[in-house]
């Protein structure tokens, strides 16, 4: 299904039923898409309406007209929420979908009720930095001022020390990565009023297991659901049980 938000077309799918009051938007996570919310989204749907757009720059939705923050992507999510016409929603963010929504669920004022909110291997917490990453940095700021003169030697540059993320983006997305893993959402974990299920891989190395533990310490009604030996997938790799905890918790 298509919508077009602000002159993007936005590519989006819809499930399930519409018996219920809540409907459950998914927010799938960087360099993602959501095709990979399929399987989770058809069983979510036994109970509830489900929707999930591809966010711009990522699946068929194209890219932003400019290099977005985390605040732009929320301004769109909530955007795309309203033109549905949802007044209940249970928000299920993966990574950086849950950076997402750790920032809408801060916004004063929204045009619709946020009632739960499921975090899966989440972003929004920024990492102490390791010696390695600390001299790729040095390295870089080097660079910028070596090779200021020189774009594509600085972009060649950028290529060979950035994260796998970083080097299958576009320029463009680039600048939004780094934009967006620069911030760190942890301050604002305290202020969420929503409960909140944190599901999370316990051999997760993009967002570590201590990151949920330190979400379920921050924010005042949250819960932690271990996946045991699953990694950042979690909701893929173990979807049986990832799909019995939404069970439960969500009462399909």
């Amino acid at each position: 299904m298509e919508m077009v938000i602000n002159g993007l077309r936005v590519n989006y799918f819809e499930k399930g039923t519409d018996d219920q009051e809540e409907a459950v938007v998914m927010l799938h996570g960087w360099g993602s898409n959501i095709s990979l919310f399929e399987a989770a989204a058809e069983f979510i749907a036994l109970k509830y309406r489900v929707f999930a757009p591809d966010m711009p720059g990522f699946g068929e939705t194209p890219e932003p007209p400019k290099a977005w923050n985390v605040d732009e992507y929320t301004d769109f999510i909530i955007e795309f929420i309203k033109k549905l016409g949802l007044k209940k929603v249970i928000l299920l963010g993966h990574s950086f979908g849950g950076r997402v929504i750790i920032k809408l669920v801060n916004r004063k004022g929204l045009p619709f009720e946020v009632t739960r909110l499921i975090l899966v291997d989440s972003a929004g917490i920024r990492p102490e930095k390791t010696k390695k990453q600390e001299k790729k940095e040095d390295l870089m700021k080097i660079g910028k001022k070596l090779l200021s003169f020189s774009p594509k030697l600085l972009s060649f540059l950028q290529s060979m020390t950035g994260s796998a993320d970083y080097k299958a983006a576009s320029p463009l997305m680039r600048e939004i990565l780094v934009n967006v893993v620069n911030e760190d959402l942890s301050h604002l974990l305290p202020s969420i009023k929503q409960e909140a299920l944190l599901v999370w891989g316990t051999l997760d190395t993009a967002t570590p297991i201590m990151d949920g533990e330190l979400m379920e310490e921050l924010i005042p009604e949250a819960g932690l659901a271990r996946i045991e030996g699953a990694g950042h997938y979690s909701f893929l790799e173990n979807a049986p049980l990832f799909n019995s905890i939404m069970e439960s918790y969500l009462e399909i």
